[in-house]
């Protein structure tokens, strides 16, 4: 009898402990799988992403997250040592992960992305960045099988100019893929120092929820509304973009959901450090606001020192 009831109770544990550990709030898979595709080739160039895959998982409609790099859209790479243990982590808690390349058209262009990089050049850079993201959203949608993908649950996540461009896309209209369920929707979008041209894109059909991370002292993509690297007016590249606060602010005005997590007197490494240091807050943001379609406003101020006079300043840091 004492053995009957021991071995019911040891069972009883087991499985809290199973539904404690939930698929995206938890680290499940130990074993991950990294396979190289190629998902577009344009100009010559093969355009490869890495997609992480946890191994021994029976589901077969699994939440994605595709990661966009950073660089000015002149350099940077898809296999980067934090975005490797990045991608990895997000595996091990149940997710399809990929990092994708796409075309650099800064590269080797003297201006690069700065002042004196015309602003038409500026757009078209991240209309070409954005083209090549669908192709590669396109690409995991039509081997969504092959990958125990669900269409209807990718997010999207940038770091810098990855920020700008999956910003960028996400608040278009739904994309047809020719599915059965319909258009595709992007289930989230978390950018990383990131901005838009254009804050008419956000409306009530296009504010997807949002997760961003920002600083208040970005010196390149603004936090508020503010010229791109702080151009003067007469430069060529002079262009006005709107960063997370000023996202934050529309998406307020919309009812939409979003999460603004600001850095208090931080520069432009917010464009890199939320892949570590935010980690938890990532996982959080893509379970219940983008998977469990949560409706909520969060705002999180990390305290810190408005240590210029340089960028607008906000009642809310620190003096």
């Amino acid at each position: 009898m004492y053995k009957k009831f021991s071995l019911v109770v040891l069972l009883f544990f087991l499985v809290g402990i199973s539904f404690a550990q939930e698929r995206y709030t938890a680290n499940l898979f130990d074993e991950i799988r990294v396979e190289t595709a190629t998902y577009a080739t344009k100009g010559g160039e093969n355009l490869d992403m890495d997609i992480y895959l946890p191994q021994n998982d029976s589901e077969q409609e699994r939440a994605t997250i595709i990661f966009v790099h950073g660089g000015g859209f002149s350099e940077g790479q898809r296999d980067g040592e934090k975005i490797k243990a990045f991608c990895t982590r997000l595996a091990n808690y149940g997710y399809v992960a990929a990092s994708i390349s796409y075309r650099l058209t800064r590269k080797g262009k003297p201006e690069g992305f700065g002042c004196n990089c015309p602003a038409t050049e500026k757009l078209n850079t991240i209309y070409a960045a954005s083209e090549d993201l669908l192709d590669a959203t396109y690409f995991l949608i039509e081997n969504r099988h092959k990958y125990a993908i669900n269409p209807q649950q990718i997010i999207l996540s940038g770091s810098s100019a990855g920020a700008e461009t999956v910003l960028y896309t996400a608040y278009q209209p739904p994309y047809c893929y020719g599915l059965d369920s319909g258009p595709v929707s992007f289930a989230g979008v978390i950018g990383m120092a990131g901005a838009i041209p254009d804050t008419t894109a956000l409306y009530d059909e296009s504010a997807i929820p949002s997760l961003l991370f920002h600083g208040t002292d970005d010196n390149l993509v603004p936090y508020g509304t503010a010229p791109h690297h702080y151009c003067n007016e007469n430069d060529k590249g002079y262009w006005l973009l709107h960063g997370s606060y000023t996202i934050a602010e529309k998406m307020q005005q919309l009812g939409a959901p979003y999460w603004l997590h600001t850095t208090c007197g931080a520069g432009h490494e917010i464009s890199s450090s939320p892949l570590k240091d935010y980690f938890d807050e990532i996982i959080e943001f893509c379970k219940d606001f983008a998977i469990d379609r949560k409706d909520e406003q969060r705002e999180t101020i990390i305290e810190g020192n408005q240590n210029t006079d340089k960028y607008t300043t906000y009642n809310f840091c620190s003096e």
